[in-house]
């Protein structure tokens, strides 16, 4: 099997996902262009040679709809023999779209892909495709569906993490998010978003809030005490999992995802490719995984997949310096690092989306960026990203320095 290597990432800023947002006015056809432009310009690309994009898109109706990989490369001036599909793995669909690129080139089917993702909170809300899963009264009573913010205070409540640890993880995030802007970190991967005129209008990740402490998140209301409460979802909960009395609203605005809006782009090739291009290769695909986990309490997959793709890889979990698990929820990365007795210092060091957000579909292209940039600052060799699932699923991807 031919080995596929990583030779860039590139990804915008993220934009405050409403309307006064810095990225409101751009569209997702233009987030998911400029990634394409960045990977194409900063590599010198001969686009006919790209044999496919694939793009991530949680919420693929409206201006996201169609197959938005496929008019992206058209919008970004690639050759109009690229091919692109849109892909949904909920909100692995990102690093998903990368592990689909990464399988074209290891199974010789292609020499130079690229996966990523986009999403524009802003201008294509949460929930705006619909599905059986939520909607069908049939559906949702067989799978004991509840809404996500439950099953995060679910694992929350059933593992024993008060609300001060979810703040105080919280924090955390906000101060090591900042540290990183700060030190330059994330520079070397930034594709900035300009307007119709070339007026840039955003360089750095607009939604976080370096001024956050214990102290202000301590103000902020549980966000899910309704929907559990009044629309029913913790008894639904409780049913499935009866060992919890009652579910303990724990999280909130303050230690839960952004949203907001962005897209990313990850360059894979042969090594083949890579020398008739003159490209050098940072990283190899060592191996990657997906996998089911119960949908109820739902957001516990991470484990799953990263103990999946570890043992493809033959690794353990200290085989790994650096790990980046979404933030999508505070109490993921807390039951995460006990199920693997992972050191906080492992995890997540620059921060996450709890302070920079969660483009849905651009998140696990992101993470993975950002992982391959700590892991050569630090001179480190072996990272491992991963990111909980909608209706129970996790996705975990191993890469190796070259």
């Amino acid at each position: 099997m031919t080995d596929a290597y990583i030779y860039d990432t590139v990804r915008t800023p993220r934009g405050k996902g409403r309307k006064g947002g810095a990225l409101n006015e751009v569209t997702p056809m233009r987030l998911a262009a400029t990634a394409l432009e960045a990977i194409r310009d900063r590599n010198d690309l001969d686009t006919s040679l790209v044999d496919d994009v694939v793009l991530g898109c949680v919420e693929p109706v409206g201006e996201q709809g169609s197959d938005i990989a496929r008019v992206a490369v058209l919008e970004a001036d690639y050759d109009q023999s690229v091919s692109g599909v849109q892909i949904n793995r909920f909100c692995a669909s990102g690093l998903e779209a990368v592990n689909m690129a990464s399988a074209q080139v290891m199974s010789g089917q292609s020499d130079l892909s690229i996966g990523g993702g986009v999403e524009s909170m802003s201008r294509v809300p949460m929930m705006s495709g619909g599905g059986a899963w939520a909607t069908d009264p049939q559906v949702a009573f067989h799978t004991y569906f509840v809404p996500q913010g439950i099953s995060a205070d679910l694992i929350a409540t059933k593992y024993g993490y008060s609300r001060d640890d979810l703040d105080a993880y919280a924090v955390e995030s906000q101060n090591r998010a900042k540290a990183a802007w700060d030190g330059d970190r994330f520079a070397k991967s930034i594709a900035p978003v300009h307007d119709m005129n070339g007026i840039k209008l955003l360089d750095n990740d607009e939604y976080m809030r370096p001024e956050t402490t214990m102290q202000s998140l301590a103000s902020l209301d549980p966000a899910f005490t309704m929907q559990g409460e009044q629309f029913g979802f913790d008894a639904v909960a409780v049913q499935r999992y009866p060992e919890v009395e009652r579910i303990k609203h724990v999280h909130h605005a303050g230690n839960s995802s952004g949203i907001v809006d962005g897209a990313a782009a990850v360059l894979v090739g042969s090594k083949e490719i890579g020398e008739k291009l003159g490209l050098k290769p940072r990283a190899r695909i060592k191996s990657f995984a997906s996998t089911g986990s119960e949908p109820t309490i739902m957001l516990t997959g991470p484990s799953y997949a990263s103990e999946k793709a570890l043992k493809k890889a033959g690794m353990t979990v200290n085989d790994i310096d650096l790990y980046e698990l979404n933030e999508a929820f505070a109490a993921v990365v807390l039951r995460y690092m006990d199920v693997l007795d992972i050191d906080h210092d492992r995890i997540n060091v620059n921060g996450g989306a709890i302070a920079m957000g969660h483009p849905l579909g651009a998140t696990g292209a992101m993470i993975l960026g950002i992982l391959l940039d700590e892991l050569e600052r630090r001179d480190q060799q072996t990272g491992l990203a991963t990111l909980c699932v909608g209706a129970g699923m996790g996705t975990a991807t191993i890469i190796e320095r070259v």
